[in-house]
């Protein structure tokens, strides 16, 4: 089976029937060949049948109606992707292809013999750049359309599977163009991480966006999502849950340090200590357990029995659940993701206690193609492998939504505590551009009274210089909306419920990535690298060109030198003063974490153990996530802050290094131009 069939299955959201197909090893050639029998036997479903049936009969009519003789390759008839990257295409018409295929980074030896008239010595690459164009069946024009970018895609990538695998050399460019042509495997996505205490309206808010009510289960006065939950599109017809669990030596260890927490918490009268779960240590022990863990020894609570349901756990590996509505799906994956206080007889052994993470999968969807909504906890978690997680999915948000109820979200605590708690992961430690204050439950409300939350939530924002010393005022937002108002389909104010605005932000962040534009320019780079690398044409011509390079390229470090070495003594001025105030201040900061006021002198000791036996980091029930490292070291953070952030900058419309970097050009176009007929395959990875 090739990419072409598995692609067009996945177009035709089919996906379900790969496996069928590849089973029969059915290519392109043999997929427009198959008769109404072996159609039957392949997909024995009816509605998927008919479905096929008539895909198939188009396509055969698009493919006939093609003109199947050679032609110039005509952009105004092209798709954007493939317009885009017409010059490379063209350029390669207009030259003569012998020439062209006949270089390559393959060492000879390794190349088929010819004879010794001159003629080419490898077809090695004749197949990839023949295949690169449009073939003649596939030749459109402006009237009866153009290629598909899966269609293109699906070209490509088989272009580069065969380069790759006549990429034999030990020899550091073999190994480069290797690694070069993996990594355009490489899925990029946008995050979203959706914030918000228990009973904000989160899961309501990602079930309105993605227009399904019954997928993510809303939370309860006994429930609340005790998971980092990534929701996104899939090509396939059902609803899939992945289910990604943390390891058993993991779960030991934690097992371990909850029964300590319940010995300590007899001995401890106030809230002020232990992990901020949704369930205290009894809970989360007895959701797997029971009551068969009180007494046991921790290495009996690692018996296999307890595991017998969940094998995945055991192996690791990732465990996938399907449905054929967001409603089924919901009910098979709430043991997963859920706490749960009142158990019932359908449920009574709950598992989220030992998933690491779970990935749900909605089909026909056209805005979470190349972007993901975590809904994440607020301060983390005090399992050592999901609090990594945790810090992970912050890091790379692009965006953040911190969901609260409209009634107090200028006054919430908890939403600003868990804003300013992830701040600096977001922002100089992170990849936040844009933070959303989304405030849920606007139902009936007034204009007026919209206008007056959303200036009290802006003004809020301008007194937390925690959060501001990370980001502006012009990338903070506030959205009113009314996730039950917008699933019942009635008359939605856009002005007073803007879902809709949120769904334009999110297809305006999908259609920004483009899976087929981003693998053929990485793709044309790599095969231009390849042709220019083995290049023997005009050596005088290409010397001259390496000189100009060169002169341009010393210019452009210079530049770009000066530029980091006075931020970067501008950065040690600062930090030395940050040193200088951390000596002569930091017993303060320990103390203050210590001795948090409005608590004990005896609580010393329980809050130090456990800050030891968290790695500093102490999650109390209320209030928010102390860690005891960033503590320390918030002289030296707090005096680099502002020139991190000018420096390096989240906001992609300024440039690294005060816009040195973003100024760094070769003017590789003037070349191009000049050497077109000799190097431009050469050149061609050198644009800017």
């Amino acid at each position: 089976m090739d990419g072409f069939v598995r692609n067009k299955l996945t177009e035709w959201k089919l996906s379900d029937w790969i496996e069928a197909f590849e089973a029969q090893e059915i290519d392109k050639e043999s997929l427009y060949l198959l008769d109404e029998q072996e159609i039957d036997q392949l997909i024995t479903k009816a509605g998927p049948r008919v479905k096929f049936k008539d895909k198939l009969k188009l396509l055969k009519e698009e493919q006939n109606t093609t003109q199947p003789q050679k032609e110039a390759v005509n952009t105004s008839g092209q798709s954007p992707v493939a317009a885009q990257h017409s010059p490379f295409l063209l350029h390669y018409q207009e030259q003569d292809q012998q020439k062209l295929l006949n270089s390559s980074i393959v060492p000879h030896q390794d190349l088929p013999s010819i004879s010794e008239k001159g003629k080419r010595k490898s077809e090695l690459f004749q197949s990839e750049f023949v295949e690169w164009q449009p073939s003649p069946k596939r030749q459109y024009n402006s009237a009866a359309g153009s290629q598909s970018e899966t269609e293109i895609l699906s070209d490509v990538k088989d272009i580069m599977r065969r380069v790759s695998e006549r990429l034999h050399g030990r020899d550091k460019l073999s190994a480069f163009l290797k690694d070069q042509i993996k990594d355009l495997e490489t899925e990029r996505r946008h995050l979203v991480g959706v914030f918000g205490r228990t009973g904000a309206g989160k899961s309501s808010l990602i079930n309105a966006i993605i227009n399904k009510e019954g997928l993510l289960p809303s939370a309860s006065v006994s429930a609340c999502t005790s998971v980092m939950i990534k929701v996104e599109a899939t090509n396939g017809s059902k609803y899939e849950a992945h289910i990604e669990f943390i390891t058993k030596e993991d779960w030991e260890n934690e097992v371990q340090s909850l029964k300590q927490a319940l010995e300590d918490h007899d001995d401890d009268d106030d809230d002020d200590g232990g992990n901020d779960d949704c369930l205290d240590p009894d809970g989360k022990l007895s959701a797997l357990y029971g009551e068969e863990w009180k007494g046991k020894l921790t290495h009996s609570l690692m018996d296999n029995k307890y595991f017998r349901d969940i094998p995945e756990f055991l192996k690791p590996k990732i465990k996938i659940l399907e449905s054929d509505s967001a409603e089924g799906l919901s009910e098979k994956f709430v043991r997963y993701t859920r706490s749960e206080s009142n158990e019932t007889e359908e449920v009574k052994r709950w598992y989220w206690p030992l998933v690491k993470c779970v990935t749900v999968k909605v089909p026909d969807n056209d805005f979470l193609d190349h972007v993901t909504l975590v809904d994440l906890p607020g301060n983390g978690d005090s399992n050592r492998s999901r609090d990594q997680m945790w810090t992970e999915f912050i890091a790379s948000c692009s965006t953040v939504w911190i969901v609260t109820e409209m009634t107090r979200a200028a006054s919430e605590r908890e939403a600003w505590d868990i804003l300013e708690g992830a701040s600096s992961l977001l922002g100089n430690g992170g990849e936040c551009q844009q933070i959303h204050f989304i405030c849920t439950k606007s139902d009936h409300e007034k204009p007026d009274d919209i206008y007056k939350v959303k200036k009290a939530v802006k003004n809020e924002f301008k007194k937390r210089e925690t959060i501001t010393n990370h980001f502006s005022e012009d990338s903070f937002q506030v959205f009113t909306v009314s996730s039950k108002e917008f699933l019942k389909g009635e008359n939605v104010n856009p002005d007073v419920n803007e879902i809709l605005k949120l769904k334009e932000i999110l297809k305006n962040l999908n259609d920004a990535h483009s899976e087929t534009s981003n693998y053929v320019s990485g793709a044309h780079g790599i095969l231009s690298l390849i042709q220019g690398a083995r290049s023997r044409e005009v050596v005088e011509q290409k010397n001259d060109v390496c000189a100009v390079l060169e002169g341009n390229l010393n210019i452009q470090l210079n530049r770009v030198k000066k530029a980091i070495e006075d931020i970067t003594k501008a950065f040690e001025q600062h930090l030395r003063e940050g040193v200088e105030k951390s000596q002569n201040l930091c017993e303060r900061k320990l103390r203050s974490f210590l001795y948090p006021s409005k608590t004990r002198e005896r609580s010393f000791h329980r809050t130090l153990k456990y800050a030891v036996r968290n790695d500093g980091i102490q999650k109390p029930k209320k209030g928010k996530r102390k860690d005891l490292n960033m503590i320390l070291a918030s002289y030296l953070t707090e005096s680099i802050d502002e020139k991190f952030r000018k420096t390096f900058p989240n906001d992609l419309k300024c440039g690294n290094f005060n816009g040195a970097i973003d100024a760094f050009s070769l003017n590789t176009d003037s070349l191009i131009e000049k050497y077109k007929n000799v190097v431009f395959l050469m050149l061609y990875p050198l644009r800017t």
